[in-house]
């Protein structure tokens, strides 16, 4: 999280009176929305770039839903890809369950 804070991904977090973050629920939202980006594949200029435009304001709300729109068709084409190659896996399991 602090990295993400680093590189601009989210704002400064707000700190109690000793100085650990805290977290408001629409912070962990946020998170959970970039994880979602990562973890999917986006990477990590192309979570900066949409960073920027959100900072931008409403007026980028077309560029913001292109590019997740983008990131979406990319998803779903790893997705298709690895759909391809469970059935080529589970098509050598059947090969070997009617061998044994």
């Amino acid at each position: 999280m602090r990295y993400y804070e680093r590189i601009g991904l989210i704002e400064p977090v707000a700190r109690n009176h000793g100085g650990h973050r805290r977290y408001a629920q629409t912070d962990l939202e946020h998170l959970k929305f970039l994880h979602c980006l990562r973890d999917s594949g986006m990477s990590i200029q192309g979570m900066q770039q949409y960073a920027t435009l959100a900072s931008q304001g409403h007026d980028t709300l077309g560029a913001r839903l292109e590019l997740l729109q983008s990131h979406k068709r990319e998803v779903q084409a790893r997705i298709r890809e690895l759909e391809d190659k469970l059935a080529i896996i589970n098509a050598k399991i059947k090969r070997f369950r009617q061998a044994e």
